[in-house]
């Protein structure tokens, strides 16, 4: 059978049928059959489903090699043979792309095969020997090496209650009447009715009434790719609760402070009044149209935090880990907008930024972009905005079992990960780039990048920079005697 013929066929088969893809199909079986010499052998249902797989087609691409129309002239016996070969390259390249796609699948599948039979030991692990002896065992090599892995996500909520502790001693119940009071907030707050009596002595209804706009706001842009944190999504109702009752057990810190967004702008003041904040930095454009207005409110950190939290406890117990982080010193400087101690933190990242990327560290001086430019963000959320979930939920782990030191530690591995790009951007861009990171990062090759830092600087440790920087606060700007000792 002539290739024309086998054109012929398969238009007839075009026209007997209306889809697109039967044609195709059409034309990989008839051109199996030409090579096989079944060409004349009718086809039973049965035969048109293909039982084994291991036979290569003659072109995977619907490439067929067709001779002129017969009304044209022949092609010279050259030109046909040039054809031809370039055919049958073709062809052997779209093999061997075909190869290498089906090599790609497969080690995808035998690496995904691997991990969950990885995943399903550590269970084993966690479930078995690590979690029944937390006391003895938390602070082990093995189970610190098991943590860097990451927890499997069946035992990361109880692994995390457990790291995070409840220094507070807060109970179910606590959670209970916290809640109960701030629903008859709300209540008192929609109807107008006489304010309810809570240990929130002064402060006014207008800072109640504020944080309440400020968690519905929060709340519409909390994994808003996931849609089961917003108005109608499953967890919206959960997330609501939990905020709401940390405003009527911890007031004095209310839902980021009443006066948190108005203190921000005040440290990034210098900069946009120098035009070097713009709305880039939060929304993409280079404009100024959200100057002292969008940068600093797009720092979400609360609702983010919960919502984490939400994911992998049962909500009660969510609000005791939710409760107990925001107490850590880190989060609560942050939280309460302690502007004097974010400097500090701020102070003893830059120590080590000097010390691991020294190029890096220049290149954001020349530019003048310092640290609270993309630190706020990061801290507020603890990367749970600004990673995958999956990826932020790895540097949870971490960070349940280091502390602070492996927040600022991840910012100088994102650093560390995008150093070549980064030198090569302007003030502008790299807010930009620092704001958004891309969204395809590789989970080992971010957390290789962690790894290579090294979180000590002239013999002394995270911990001890910032203790002696604390000391020297009122100088730390023109630098520490502290730590030139």
């Amino acid at each position: 059978m002539s290739h024309i013929r086998l054109l012929r066929k398969a238009a007839a088969f075009k026209h007997a049928g209306p889809k697109h893809d039967d044609l195709d199909r059409a034309v990989c079986v008839i051109e199996y059959e030409e090579k096989t010499g079944r060409a004349q052998r009718p086809l039973s249902p049965k035969q048109n489903v293909r039982k084994n797989l291991d036979f290569e087609p003659l072109s995977t691409t619907a490439l067929i090699l067709e001779d002129r129309p017969a009304n044209l002239p022949a092609k010279p016996a050259e030109e046909a043979q040039k054809h031809r070969q370039q055919y049958e390259e073709m062809v052997v390249q779209a093999k061997k792309r075909e190869l290498k796609e089906a090599q790609k699948r497969k080690k995808q599948l035998e690496e995904r095969c691997k991990l969950e039979d990885s995943i399903g030991n550590a269970v084993l692990t966690w479930n078995n020997e690590i979690l029944p002896n937390w006391e003895t065992m938390c602070c082990s090599r093995k189970v610190r090496e098991l943590w860097w892995q990451g927890i499997p996500p069946s035992v990361r909520g109880k692994v995390w209650s457990l790291a995070i502790g409840n220094e507070l001693n807060i109970t179910h119940e606590l959670y209970d009447i916290c809640l109960a009071r701030a629903k008859e907030k709300w209540r008192s707050l929609s109807t107008g009715g006489p304010e309810v009596e809570c240990e929130d002595a002064g402060f006014s209804a207008a800072d109640r009434e504020a944080s309440l706009e400020l968690i519905k706001l929060d709340i519409s842009r909390t994994f808003p790719s996931l849609c089961i944190f917003q108005q109608g999504g499953p967890y919206h109702d959960t997330l609501h609760s939990i905020l709401g009752a940390y405003t009527c057990y911890r007031p004095d810190v209310g839902y980021v402070a009443q006066n948190a967004w108005q203190e921000l702008l005040n440290m990034t003041a210098g900069k946009r009044d120098k035009g070097q904040i713009s709305c880039c930095a939060s929304c993409g454009t280079e404009t100024t149209c959200c100057v002292g207005k969008e940068l600093v409110p797009q720092v979400q950190g609360m609702s983010f935090i919960a919502a984490v939290l939400i994911l992998n406890l049962d909500t009660a117990d969510a609000f005791i880990a939710f409760s107990n982080l925001l107490n850590k010193p880190c989060q609560m400087a942050f939280f309460r907008v302690d502007h004097g101690l974010m400097l500090t933190y701020f102070a003893a990242f830059e120590v080590f930024f000097e010390e691991n990327l020294p190029k890096l560290f220049a290149h954001f001086k020349k530019n003048n972009l310092t640290p609270d430019i993309y630190l706020i963000d990061w801290i507020f959320t603890l990367y749970s905005k600004s990673l995958p979930l999956d990826l932020a939920c790895r540097v949870w782990d971490v960070f349940c079992r280091d502390g602070e030191e492996f927040l600022f530690r991840t910012a100088l591995g994102i650093l560390k990960l995008f150093e070549d790009i980064l030198t090569k951007m302007d003030f502008i861009h790299i807010a930009q780039f620092l704001t958004k990171l891309p969204e395809d990062l590789l989970s080992e090759e971010f957390f290789a990048s962690i790894a290579a830092i090294q979180m000590q600087s002239r013999n002394k440790k995270w911990a001890q920079i910032l203790a002696a920087l604390q000391k020297d606060n009122r100088e730390m700007e023109k630098g520490s005697p502290s730590l030139k000792r």
